[in-house]
């Protein structure tokens, strides 16, 4: 799996749960904007429309592959890893869109000069229209990516994660332990504004009720001395959702 820059279809690996919300216009996006050998869906027991919507695209392009994994997000990314077979592969979260011509603009940040070992694409939260707004959540959100890294839309190099073994009880920041694991391995990643994916984030988690439940996920993770780096950003995320639910600025 030697080479630097990926020159053949990639497989992309996305993990699912009830996801049938976003899942349409996700998988759509991924096939429009990336050369895609399999798609290669890591299902935690959905009980909506997710699976009919995968049936449909395994239908349409003949190369979707579907496995069960009703683990953490650890076990998840692991199945999903195992079962990657190109040099590079893509992780994508199932609540996003990736931009136009995602693949072909993150190939542009790789330079054979370099010891690449993967590319991220910013997240946008679709609910974010105002400039300045976004303008600092951009900001926050890249110096986010440095601490703890990201998934939701990010090329890796098979080369740099093949011996991963992700701690099974990991279902949040496991995603710090990839990118803590890339680096370990001597290789780069590349934090980007543009490619990027738009982040279609549920309802529930513009309020406080689901701010609160989040901020208990983090803390169950055990890993405090990450918390605490995050702490200023966490803190103006949380500060936005509670703005929004206060002053009722949900989107349908």
């Amino acid at each position: 799996m030697e080479g630097t820059e990926p020159t053949e279809p990639v497989d992309v690996i996305v993990l699912t749960k009830n996801s049938d919300r976003i899942l349409e216009k996700c998988l759509s996006s991924v096939y429009e904007n990336v050369p895609v050998n399999r798609l290669i869906v890591v299902d935690g027991g959905s009980t909506d429309r997710t699976l009919k919507i995968v049936e449909e695209f395994a239908r349409k392009y003949g190369n979707v592959v579907l496995v069960n994994d009703k683990g953490t997000r650890a076990t998840a990314r692991m199945k999903g890893i195992s079962l990657a077979k190109t040099s590079w592969f893509m992780f994508v979260d199932s609540d996003v869109v990736l931009c136009k011509k995602w693949f072909e603009k993150a190939r542009k940040y790789l330079d054979r000069n370099q010891k690449i070992g993967g590319v991220w694409g910013i997240e946008r939260w679709n609910v974010i229209k105002d400039r300045r707004m976004l303008k600092i959540f951009l900001w926050l959100t890249r110096k986010i990516f440095e601490i703890r890294g990201g998934t939701h839309d990010i090329l890796v190099r098979h080369d740099a994660i093949k011996d991963i073994k992700l701690p099974s009880n990991l279902h949040v920041f496991e995603d710090a332990y990839i990118k803590n694991w890339i680096e370990k391995k001597g290789y780069k990643i590349i934090g980007c504004y543009d490619p990027y994916c738009i982040h279609f984030r549920p309802s529930s988690v513009w309020t406080i009720k689901g701010s609160i439940k989040l901020v208990v996920e983090y803390l169950k993770s055990g890993c405090f001395k990450l918390i605490l780096k995050l702490l200023p950003a966490y803190s103006f995320y949380t500060a936005y959702s509670i703005y929004r639910s206060l002053f009722n600025k949900i989107e349908p």
